[in-house]
């Protein structure tokens, strides 16, 4: 196995996430920040979370397996979501699971960072994502 996810005794839990990932093999595979776009820019879910957040992981999953990576492999996740405030996260975790088991996304998550930013660089995207895998 390529990447160990944990949560060690003494941290915070119950998180959606592991604290902890080491990775042990030797390729790095890097996912540039992925929003709710089709392949010709269309829109997806315009002004809703949940549905961007799923668009997103799926157009992320994407990039992994074209590096033939899954998110089994994925070290970290972070996520940029505009104007954040804290009851946003059921329509995130709405998204989340959502496209799961869909894509292959482990829960708990891999290690992850929910960021909020005023804005990303279109008005209607209010979700990014980026991952950082390792394969032998």
């Amino acid at each position: 196995m390529t990447v160990h996810h944990f949560t060690p005794h003494g941290m915070l839990q119950p998180v959606p996430y592991h604290h902890v990932a080491v990775g042990t093999g030797t390729k790095h595979v890097h996912v540039s920040g992925q929003i709710s776009r089709r392949p010709d820019g269309t829109p997806v879910a315009p002004g809703d979370l949940a549905g961007q957040v799923a668009q997103a992981l799926r157009n992320t999953a994407i990039g992994l397996a074209g590096a033939d990576a899954t998110f089994s492999d994925v070290l970290r996740l972070t996520f940029y979501v505009t104007e954040w405030a804290p009851e946003k996260i059921g329509a995130f975790m709405a998204g989340v699971e959502a496209v799961a088991e869909e894509i292959g996304l482990p829960t708990p998550l891999p290690p992850a960072s929910l960021i909020g930013v005023d804005y990303l660089f279109e008005p209607d995207v209010l979700v990014e994502v980026e991952a950082t895998a390792l394969l032998d």
